[in-house]
């Protein structure tokens, strides 16, 4: 996406935002809270990315990966998974990915929660759903989350039927094995049936989820989260 560049406008002046508005993340955060809640933008890289309203394709795809979070996380105590949620990144950047999960502070995360109740720093994983917003996500936000600490990355490519894996700190990309499953390596047991959930198969999506569960890398990553947060 192109940007554009516009003159800097005073404290005062300032009330709206637009694709292509350069920013700071302290300026972009004052005037987005004083925008309508049905207002969704981001700042990446120090720029200003105004949503389009969501499709159906959308949709239908990101409920089926957060519900898969929202399972782990009932099964992880000390993990948080979260959707549509602002992120305070950095000082050029504000996303407000689709999904994210994170270890929580307690439990030794990387990420803090603020004063106002918003993700402070980088959650461990950020998934996005890339439909209208492919070129973003594989992008200016894949750049954004490799240079602020987001250690692995998936993105869910609607046009293409296709689940991306990044591990974001090794700078690569990594490819299904050859059982299809994506196996999460900061988060233990977070096995991701691909074909099942690009098809929507939530009986084998949610069995993938249980093997995974029942795995000794899982129970050892419990007791590490436990462990932290005895010691926090």
């Amino acid at each position: 996406m192109s940007t554009i560049s516009r003159p800097a406008l005073s404290k005062d002046d300032r009330v709206e935002l637009h694709t292509g508005d350069k920013m700071t993340r302290e300026e972009f955060h004052r005037v987005y809270e004083m925008m309508p809640e049905h207002v969704k933008a981001e700042l990446i890289g120090g720029i200003v990315y105004v949503a389009s309203p969501l499709s159906r394709g959308h949709g239908m795809n990101h409920l089926p990966l957060g519900s898969l979070f929202f399972a782990y996380e009932g099964a992880t105590p000390g993990v948080e998974s979260g959707d549509n949620t602002t992120v305070l990144l950095g000082d050029e950047s504000e996303p407000q990915p689709d999904l994210y999960l994170r270890i929580i502070p307690e439990c030794g995360g990387q990420s803090r929660t603020s004063k106002d109740d918003y993700v402070d720093g980088a959650p461990e994983l950020i998934a996005e759903i890339a439909h209208s917003s492919r070129s973003i996500d594989l992008h200016a936000k894949r750049d954004d989350y490799t240079r602020y600490g987001v250690q692995e990355y998936l993105v869910l490519s609607v046009r293409e039927r296709q689940l991306r894996h990044f591990d974001l700190r090794a700078r690569q990309e990594i490819p299904p094995e050859p059982d299809g499953i994506l196996r999460l390596q900061t988060f233990p047991g977070l096995w991701v049936d691909a074909q099942a959930l690009l098809a929507k198969d939530h009986a084998r999506l949610m069995a993938t989820l249980q093997r995974g569960l029942a795995s000794p890398e899982h129970a050892a990553f419990v007791k590490r989260l436990a462990a932290a947060h005895a010691a926090s």
